[in-house]
C-alpha cells in the first residue's frame, strides 16, 4: 500500500522537527553546535542505508542486520562476539552486570563515564560496589593505586572483580604501554578488565594503530556508535562468546530487547564503511580551534590528542561567554572551562566561526 506523502516541509522549518535557525540543517545556515559528538545527524546516505535495511526480530534473533553488525564489529576488534545495545551506558551497565556479582566491586577511575556519569546503574541495579580512584594527570589510574585497591579476600571487604578504564578520557588516548600494564596487572591479582571505549576509534587514530591493537588488552569492549561515527543511536559490546551470553541476558532485564532494531544497526554498519577514516577531519578541525585561541589573554586551550579541546578563560569573562557564542550562532557548554568537541557536523568554516565569536569576546 502506498503511504501518503507528508508533503514538503514549510519554509524556514527544519523536516527533522524545529525551527531551522534554532536546530540547523544541512544545507541551512547551520549552527556550529560543539556541544558534543552526539548531536550529528544521519546523513542522507546513512538514512537510505536505514531505510533499506534488511530486519527481523532481534530478541528472536533474526534480525540479519543486527546479525551481521555484531560479527562485523567483534571481527574488527578481535574478539568472539558482540551485542548490539541502545546506548554506552546500557553497555557498560551490562558489561560490570555480566562481570559481577552481588557484593563484588569495580576498580574505576573517579571521572571515569561508568563511576560518574552513568546513574549509579551498576550499584543500584546489580548490588556492584564501585572502587573509584584518582586519576594522573595524563588520565591514567597509577599500577601502585589499582594494586592498593584490590581487597584481600576477606568478609570485610567486597570482593574485587574486575578493573573498568576508558579511552578517550578527557579526550586523550591511554598510551599502549599502560593499558598492557594495567590489565596485567589485573589479571595476575584474578581480576577481569573492561574497556569503555565510547571514542574506541578516536583513541586508535590518535594511537596510530588499528582499533584492535587497543581492544585487544581487555576482556570486553563497549564501543560507540553515536558519537564520532556518527550514528544516531547505539552501541556494541564486544567479548567472548560465554561472556555475551551472560551480557545478552543482562540486557533483557534492562529493558534492551529490540525487535526490528536492523534499522538502526544499518546505520552503525554504514558508519563502519563510511565514517571511521573521516575521523582524521575531526582531529584537525579541534587542533585548528585550539590553535585559534592561542595568544588570547588569560585563555588556555591546549592542542587536544583527539576531537575535543579543553578552553579555560577567566573567570571575570566566563558568565556572559555561552550567550555571546549562541548569538552568534554557536553552541557550547561548559563555564570557566568549556568542552568543545568536534564531529562530522562540523567543517573547518564552522571551526573558524567559533573562533572568531570567541575572540571577539575575550580579546
Amino acid at each position: 500500500m502506498t503511504r501518503p506523502s507528508a508533503g514538503p516541509p514549510q519554509a524556514g522549518r527544519d523536516p527533522r522537527g524545529g525551527s531551522a535557525a534554532v536546530l540547523g540543517g544541512r544545507g541551512a545556515d547551520i549552527l556550529v553546535d560543539l556541544r558534543s559528538d552526539t548531536v550529528t545527524r544521519p546523513t542522507p546516505a546513512m538514512r537510505e542505508a536505514m531505510a533499506c535495511a534488511e530486519v527481523g526480530d532481534d530478541v528472536f534473533g533474526d534480525d540479519p542486520t543486527v546479525n551481521a553488525l555484531q560479527e562485523r564489529i567483534a571481527e574488527l576488534l578481535g574478539f568472539e562476539a558482540a551485542l548490539f545495545v541502545t546506548s554506552g551506558t546500557q553497555s557498560n551497565l551490562v558489561s560490570i552486570l555480566a562481570h559481577c556479582q552481588r557484593g563484588d566491586e569495580y576498580i574505576v577511575g573517579q571521572m571515569a563515564h561508568t563511576y560518574r556519569w552513568e546513574g549509579g546503574g551498576a550499584a543500584v541495579l546489580g548490588s556492584v560496589q564501585p572502587q573509584p580512584i584518582a586519576h594522573q594527570s595524563d588520565g591514567t589510574l597509577a599500577l601502585a593505586d589499582i594494586e592498593a585497591a584490590i581487597k584481600p579476600d576477606d568478609a570485610h571487604f567486597a570482593r574485587s572483580r574486575l578493573l573498568c578504564l576508558e579511552n578517550t578520557l578527557g579526550g586523550r588516548a591511554l598510551p599502549l604501554a599502560y593499558l598492557q600494564a594495567a590489565t596485567g596487572l589485573a589479571r595476575e591479582r584474578g581480576l577481569a578488565t573492561h574497556l569503555d571505549g565510547a571514542r574506541l576509534f578516536n583513541a586508535a587514530l590518535a594511537l596510530g594503530v588499528a582499533p584492535r591493537e587497543v581492544a585487544q588488552h581487555f576482556d570486553s569492549v563497549s564501543v560507540c556508535f553515536s558519537k564520532g561515527l556518527g550514528a544516531p543511536v547505539g552501541s556494541a559490546l564486544c567479548g567472548s562468546r560465554e561472556f555475551i551470553a551472560r551480557a545478552h541476558r543482562w540486557r533483557k532485564m534492562a529493558g534492551g530487547g529490540m525487535r526490528q532494531s536492523g534499522v538502526l544497526a544499518a546505520a552503525a554498519l554504514y558508519a563502519l564503511d563510511h565514517h571511521v577514516d573521516r575521523l582524521a577531519d575531526d582531529h584537525a578541525n579541534a587542533a585548528r580551534l585550539a590553535a585559534g585561541l592561542a595568544g588570547l589573554p588569560g585563555v588556555s586551550a591546549p592542542q587536544p590528542q583527539t576531537n575535543i579541546v579543553f578552553v579555560d578563560v577567566p573567570s571575570e569573562r566566563a558568565a556572559g561567554l555561552l550567550g555571546h557564542l549562541a548569538s552568534r550562532g554557536v553552541l557550547a557548554t561548559g563555564s570557566h572551562r568549556l568542552r568543545l568537541v568536534t564531529h562530522l557536523d562540523v567543517d573547518a568554516a564552522g571551526v573558524d566561526r567559533a573562533v572568531a565569536s570567541m575572540r571577539d569576546y575575550l580579546s
